[in-house]
């Protein structure tokens, strides 16, 4: 049998994916060391909160993680090692057994980081070493060091800022700042719930009573009623020491018709399915309403744009959304953003902005759009920002920023973040870290950039940290 001890040694040396003796001084000397800010999250604050124990691998590294399910049941696994009732070694072992079918997919360098980051165990993760790595996984989870908060410290993080819907009492992020804990952890506004509902007036009600009930506003039962429960909302996130908002959008909404917006929300309250001209309106008009309460306390607004989502009815039904069945859509993007954002800065009340593309054929046209409302008041007001799940990879990453070089400034990026529900995500920053390193290392390599180490060095440390500290006003 296999033992760590006489497994295959893994592929990743100090010197991975850096081709240049440059990107190799810019990774080591600038990058490497920096603190991270995890600017855009879905970590579980109660997790923190508990400053939870895990039991073994599997429970921290496979719960959850739609990314593994896919690469598993493209390999012929069956559901039940993925989200099924198979025992928690029997989910590891399956995905050990994936493991070596997914080189070339992001995936099998993130393991490896991971186990090496983490567990510091250097070997490849297949069959033969899956028993061996489990075990010893586990026995090091139950440690006190491998806490969730110490796992967090260990990767030298400074902020986090999770995803919170509006009715989210916070009381974990309370929890938290009042132990005391050194790493800042931070909610952020995601109002998605309030909007997207109008589709389904059963749920909207449901969730507005939730939202009266949640804000102090009591019985919703007007357009009016639903704006002043979410700007009370608004409120209390930024007492809770918010800064951000985030939206997970097909695409941004621009039909302003506040009359066409009430006549909706009067509809969805009877019971009744609006039109999809009032649908359309409804949506926009809170987007829009919701932006302003951005702006007026100099938050940051992102979107995440053009997920297809639930495309499995079948497995929806069975699962749930958040499963693995989600892929990227071809919606049209430029026109209605410049209405938005247009309509915005008209009268003075567009916020900082963070654009995300899951369409890699949108890549220049958010990064070409940024650059119509940056107006100087700060350095890289909008932003293009890092690839995002299907290119939160090392293409998705190059691109990414390349088209960010060639329509504006690179320089200027507050750079990565994981957008993870795992607390074993972030050697993602590394990840990101030297793809960077590399790709300015290979311009210098090629001529196309001069050799000036200090000045490329305080870029790279920039766009891995100073940038997002000084953007965000953390």
């Amino acid at each position: 049998m296999t033992t760590i001890a006489t497994a295959q040694k893994t592929f990743i040396s100090d010197d991975f994916l850096l081709r240049s003796e440059t990107a190799r001084v810019l990774y080591h000397d600038y990058a490497k060391e920096m603190p991270i800010i995890d600017y855009h999250c879905h970590l579980p604050p109660d997790q923190i909160a508990a400053d939870k124990q895990f039991e073994n691998i599997t429970q921290i590294w496979l719960y959850g993680d739609h990314y593994k399910w896919r690469a598993m049941r493209a390999n012929g696994i069956n559901e039940r090692f993925c989200t099924g009732d198979a025992s928690d070694w029997e989910k590891f072992e399956q995905w050990a057994i994936t493991v070596p079918y997914t080189m070339r997919n992001p995936l099998y360098h993130w393991t490896h980081l991971e186990l090496l980051r983490y567990f510091d165990i250097d070997i490849l993760l297949n069959k033969d070493s899956a028993r061996e790595i489990y075990e010893e996984c586990s026995a090091k989870l139950k440690q006190p060091d491998f806490s969730v908060k110490n796992l967090l410290k260990r990767m030298n993080v400074k902020i986090i800022c999770t995803t919170d819907d509006p009715t989210d009492s916070l009381s974990n992020h309370q929890l938290i700042k009042d132990s005391g804990f050194d790493i800042k952890v931070l909610p952020t506004f995601r109002p998605d719930k309030a909007m997207l509902l109008i589709d389904s007036p059963e749920e909207f009600n449901q969730y507005l009573s939730k939202l009266g009930e949640t804000s102090g506003v009591g019985e919703i039962t007007t357009y009016e009623s639903l704006l002043a429960a979410l700007q009370n909302r608004h409120d209390f996130f930024a007492s809770m020491g918010g800064k951000l908002s985030d939206h997970g959008l097909e695409h941004i909404y621009a039909t302003f018709d506040e009359e066409a917006a009430k006549q909706a929300f009067t509809a969805a309250r009877n019971g009744q399915l609006p039109s999809d001209l009032q649908r359309e309106a409804f949506k926009s008009m809170v987007l829009f309403e919701t932006a302003k309460m951005d702006h007026a306390k100099t938050w940051t607004q992102q979107f995440h744009l053009g997920a297809l989502r639930n495309n499995n009815a079948r497995m929806l039904r069975e699962l749930g959304p958040d499963t693995g069945w989600d892929s990227i859509g071809d919606y049209s993007q430029a026109q209605a953003m410049s209405r938005f954002f247009n309509k915005l800065d008209s009268t003075d009340q567009l916020a900082k902005t963070i654009l995300y593309n899951l369409n890699p054929a949108d890549n220049e046209v958010l990064a070409t759009m940024t650059g119509n409302y940056n107006d100087g008041t700060i350095a890289g007001k909008m932003q293009f920002g890092s690839g995002w799940w299907y290119l939160d990879q090392k293409d998705g990453m190059e691109r990414q920023m390349n088209a960010l070089s060639n329509m504006g400034l690179l320089s200027r990026f507050v750079g990565m973040l994981t957008d993870s529900r795992s607390f074993l995500s972030y050697p993602r920053h590394e990840y990101f870290r030297r793809i960077l390193c590399n790709i300015i290392g290979n311009d210098v390599e090629n001529g196309e950039l001069p050799n000036d180490i200090q000045w490329l060095g305080k870029l790279v440390e920039d766009i891995s940290y100073r940038n997002a500290s000084n953007y965000f006003g953390f």
